[in-house]
């Protein structure tokens, strides 16, 4: 087995995570190829294996969990993949007064509780040594540093947008029941609901209380399910150049597809994909905005936040309300000196790319205000 292969073998999402969950999809996205099951064989085993310090969990800290108030209400970090999310989330998380979700609730939801001993330290040596940073942008990755809850819930629920990557033939679905609620049963999106609350009440009881700040783009199609769980939380919403966002997400899906892909897929497909999801999802976003009470929603212009992130972060704070902006500054501050010399990647931004998303993603261009391009003058 060559090297890399094993190594998106190991490092699939899945493992350490729920067996029922792991059946549940495997039954229900049956199709998976021959030349995955080294890696289904090796999820399975791992889930397995830790079902027992799950077990204890749920034994040691159930109660605890369960009692847990998520007060105050969270703030929800939206918008679509590759628009800066990380970036923006990682700064407010500088605010000592807010807690989140960390990475090794991600990577082992249902016992990073019991697991802060050996077991976070030996995930932690593999994690940090072995994979520094995130291959699709080179964020530095560390156990205990915020991460997005959605690979909590990929390890706890066959009901999670990452899904997609697992099952690349089913991601239509996938995505239409898991980020957009669109024919899903009210028993799974109840199931969806619950394991959700768990997730957010596990981390706030270890934050002690804090008010969580959550960055997850999933949750950009789901703000009425949200507020329905959270009638009162804040929202910030993040967009970016459409142009960019294609090119930074087909990215994306070259570094995750193939350490979690179970079916094989034609890369062809992949940008039908991209530009099939991404207006589903901000039409989606479009249409439910104006049910977030006024005063609870702040939206932001990703080229804005670069240029200026501790202006725009004043303003985040402002528009809703969020004391403590000036107690929080060095600390802000101190994370963007940080963060000074980091690059992003880059893309060749080409005529047939610019074609695919003006056709595709027109609305956007109105909705948020950037500049359409002409693809006969780019291609000059």
């Amino acid at each position: 087995m060559r090297e890399r292969e094993l190594a998106a073998m190991i490092e699939h999402p899945l493992a350490m995570g729920s067996v029922r969950s792991w059946l549940r999809l495997l039954w229900s996205h049956k199709g998976t190829d021959a030349r995955f099951l080294p890696r289904v064989l090796f999820v399975t085993l791992t889930t397995l294996l830790t079902s027992p310090v799950r077990l204890y969990e749920r034994m040691r800290y159930g109660r605890a969990v369960r009692r847990t108030q998520i007060q105050p209400e969270p703030i929800f970090i939206v918008g679509h993949w590759r628009t800066g999310t990380t970036h923006l989330h990682l700064l407010l998380c500088q605010d000592p007064q807010l807690g989140f979700v960390t990475t090794f609730q991600t990577l082992a939801p249902g016992f990073f509780l019991a697991g802060q001993g050996i077991i976070k330290k030996i995930i932690a040596y593999w994690l940090e040594k072995g994979h520094p940073t995130r291959l699709i942008d080179d964020v530095p990755l560390r156990i205990d540093a915020p991460q997005e809850e959605e690979f909590a819930m990929t390890n706890v629920t066959p009901h999670s947008f990452l899904h997609v990557f697992s099952f690349p033939r089913h991601a239509a679905d996938l995505f239409a029941r898991t980020t957009l609620f669109q024919g899903i049963s009210p028993e799974a999106l109840a199931e969806w609901s619950a394991c959700y609350l768990e997730i957010l009440r596990k981390a706030t009881l270890h934050e002690e209380g804090k008010r969580l700040i959550l960055k997850n783009c999933a949750d950009t199609g789901r703000i009425r399910v949200l507020l329905e769980l959270f009638p009162d939380a804040k929202f910030i919403h993040i967009c970016r150049n459409p142009y960019d966002i294609f090119l930074s997400t087909r990215r994306l899906w070259e570094v995750v597809l193939w350490r979690s892909q179970l079916q094989e897929i034609d890369p062809a497909e992949v940008d039908q994909l991209i530009l099939q999801f991404y207006p589903q999802l901000m039409q989606q976003y479009l249409a439910d905005r104006a049910l977030i009470p006024a005063g609870n929603l702040v939206e932001v212009c990703f080229e804005e936040l670069e240029a200026d992130p501790l202006a725009e972060t004043r303003r985040i704070y402002e528009a809703l309300g969020l004391p403590g902006f000036a107690e929080a500054e060095p600390a802000f501050r101190a994370y963007l000196a940080s963060v000074a010399d980091y690059n992003k990647n880059d893309y060749d931004l080409t005529a047939d790319v610019i074609d695919q998303v003006n056709r595709h993603w027109s609305f956007a261009f109105d909705a948020w205000g950037y500049q359409r391009l002409d693809p006969a003058q780019s291609a000059q």
